[in-house]
């Protein structure tokens, strides 16, 4: 079995939009991004009308739990989505990808307490990091590579169709009062999604187990769990020094972890991700670095609520700018196919996260003007910018960093993780960074923009040391 890297690809003429959504494509393309934006809705939804479940079924401090459980399962099932679809293939997993996220919305649609509606956000969080996997696993077999790069920026565009539509449902069913209705909502999604599936994607046969075996990586799996879970834990305790611990926790988990997948049978990412010449390490460590400048988001709405005294709504688009951003400059990006153009785009992408950053945290302040909170909209959606016009061609050197199907699946599924699992770092350190800078706003937002500015660096520098392993020159 060949672990070699894949030769860097030559440039082609990349497929058109129109190609993507034509006849031949146009139920697979629904159901990759339709799986994404199902998730993504979920989180926003839920974020909208959680006050009044609260009020419904009680649990307050239980609030924050309602998302971490949620994002550490999903971290959980993420890992195994390689081995789903070498051993199910895409239909079956896609099958139970939506079918245990409909279970979990049904449960907590019907949940009489708090602690029951945790346990239907768990349940949807296994199904959810399942969706989000199988997109870009499934996507490198069921289209034509030419269209990598356009699937890839829609499927990043459905976190902005979340961003909106989730807020908007979730207020929605809260004002009516039948906030359990939202959770059917999705599940009736999930169903309809699932159905489309199980015609759309190809029928293909499940992988033999061959040398070194198809069994589940419980030692990687085990280390990435305390490794998320420590994450998650970390951003919902209280106390500055308990969240560093954990935090340092979670350092060493994945420290272990990377020397473990060296050395066991099954590893969770691909085996030549570990080799010298391979280019993943920069890939996922170039995703890590952007995606935690994203979380940066959960907290815009509370600045703008207190600081600029914006109303809900208004504060809810302020936080969606970053993920206009994100979508307008992902879909834009898709067009650059020169080698130099996209190693330039990929150095690019994190500086721009950081300028976009600094910017906002340098126009905070109490009591701003109309030109201020321009600003802050101007600022946040070059912040998205940078994200997304380096995000596409990152996932897409990943899908073709080896000609191996089995390396392959793995390769992509293993995006999902890297991302997951910086979600949940950057709300930890997001909340860290707010804790620091407090009491004041201002200090909170300023300490979480900079903080975020210098992984944002490093970001810039793990992209030269990337691009330096093309065989185009630069």
């Amino acid at each position: 079995m060949d672990h070699t890297p894949a030769p860097e690809p030559t440039p082609h003429t990349p497929g058109t939009w129109s190609e993507l959504f034509g006849p031949r494509h146009r139920a697979i393309t629904t159901v990759l991004a339709g799986g994404v934006a199902v998730y993504a809705t979920n989180i926003f939804v839920t974020t909208s009308l959680l006050p009044n479940a609260v009020a419904d079924i009680g649990g307050q401090r239980y609030y924050a739990w309602t998302m971490t459980v949620f994002l550490l399962a999903s971290v959980i099932s993420s890992m195994l989505v390689g081995l789903a679809l070498r051993t199910h293939g895409p239909r079956r997993s896609y099958l139970a990808g939506f079918g245990v996220f409909a279970v979990g919305s049904a449960a907590a649609a019907l949940a009489p307490t708090m602690e029951l509606l945790l346990v239907g956000r768990a349940v949807q969080g296994l199904g959810g990091g399942l969706l989000t996997g199988l997109a870009f696993g499934v996507l490198r077999s069921a289209l034509p590579d030419r269209l990598w790069p356009r699937a890839i920026a829609l499927i990043s565009a459905m976190w902005a169709v979340g961003n909106i539509l989730g807020p908007i449902l979730g207020g929605l069913f809260a004002q009516l009062g039948i906030w359990r209705g939202a959770f059917w909502l999705l599940a009736a999604a999930a169903l309809a999604l699932c159905l489309m599936s199980q015609r759309a994607l190809p029928r293909t046969r499940p992988h033999r187990a061959g040398r070194g075996g198809l069994g589940v990586p419980y030692q990687g799996l085990v280390l990435l769990t305390v490794v998320a879970g420590a994450i998650s834990v970390a951003s919902v305790v209280a106390g500055t020094g308990l969240r560093v611990g954990l935090i340092a926790a979670a350092a060493v988990a994945l420290g272990l972890f990377i020397v473990s997948e060296r050395r066991v049978r099954n590893p969770v990412l691909p085996r030549f991700t570990y080799t010298r010449t391979s280019p993943l390490p920069w890939v996922y460590l170039g995703i890590l670095f952007l995606a935690i400048g994203g979380t940066v988001e959960m907290f815009v709405p509370l600045f703008g609520q207190e600081l600029g005294g914006m109303t809900p709504l208004m504060a809810g688009l302020l936080g969606a700018a970053l993920s206009w951003g994100w979508s307008a400059a992902s879909i834009t990006a898709t067009y650059a196919t020169a080698p130099r153009t996209i190693a330039a785009i990929k150095i690019s992408g994190p500086a721009v996260l950081a300028v976009g950053l600094l910017a906002y945290g340098f126009l905070q302040r109490v009591d701003p003007g109309p030109w201020v909170i321009t600003g802050w909209f101007a600022a946040l959606v070059v912040t998205g910018a940078g994200i997304g016009m380096a995000f596409a061609h990152l996932i897409t050197a990943a899908l073709s960093s080896t000609d191996d199907e089995d390396d392959a699946a793995k390769a992509s599924a293993g995006v999902n993780t890297v991302q997951l699992i910086a979600n949940t770092l950057g709300s930890a350190l997001a909340g860290l960074l707010v804790a620091v800078g407090g009491p004041g706003l201002v200090g909170s937002a300023r300490y979480l923009t900079v903080g975020f500015a210098v992984i944002a660096v490093l970001g810039v520098l793990v992209a030269v040391r990337g691009t330096r392993g093309q065989r185009a020159p630069l």
